[in-house]
């Protein structure tokens, strides 16, 4: 993996832990060689992940819309800034330069992002690994919540290892590396579905 796009919160939560963490994610990828690529703001988890990463020399690509840049969040420190007109193309330009998505604590906009990796990862519009990093049990709900998708059926036994977890990065990262996709819906007969 060359390049990870990472998805995390604009926000800085009042626990420092997950500011921290996020800076030791920037560092720990970018001593491995690998880039980032993520959301363009220098607020909250972001700008700590990309300070993170530019800190220990690592190469860090930012996509932000236009809207956001009005807003003056933008980070001004990056490898590369693009600026795109909406959400969606942020989402596209997530998925053309990385090998893989980790996704940090984050709100609506972060689970906005997991979703689009999953869910297009499930149809076959790509078949890179999406992991999820569950700092201090931030994400134990939403875990839960995807077992209880597939104990229900709603997400298919072939696509129960779509969404790799650890509780640390290089566990995570090492499982990452590891990922074999399986058989995406669009080349899953009908009776499969």
């Amino acid at each position: 993996m060359k390049r990870l796009a990472v998805y995390c919160g604009s926000a800085s939560p009042a626990d420092t832990r997950f500011i921290d963490n996020a800076r030791a994610v920037g560092a720990t990828l970018a001593g491995r060689g690998i880039g980032v690529v993520y959301g363009g703001g220098r607020l909250g988890l972001m700008g700590a992940v990309a300070d993170g990463a530019l800190a220990a020399g690592g190469a860090v690509i930012g996509i932000i819309p236009k809207a956001l840049v009005d807003l003056e969040v933008t980070h001004r420190g990056l490898t590369e800034l693009h600026v795109v007109d909406t959400m969606h193309q942020r989402k596209q330009a997530f998925t053309d330069l990385s090998d893989g998505f980790v996704t940090l604590p984050g709100g609506t906009g972060t689970m906005d992002e997991l979703w689009e990796a999953m869910s297009w990862a499930q149809i076959g519009y790509h078949a890179k690994p999406v992991g999820l990093l569950n700092v201090a049990g931030f994400y134990d709900g939403l875990l839960q919540f995807v077992e209880t998708m597939a104990e229900t059926g709603f997400l298919r036994p072939q696509h129960r290892g779509l969404l790799i977890t650890a509780d640390d990065l290089d566990t995570l990262l090492a499982r990452m590396a590891e990922y074999q996709p399986g058989r995406p819906i669009t080349r899953m007969s009908a009776d499969e579905l």
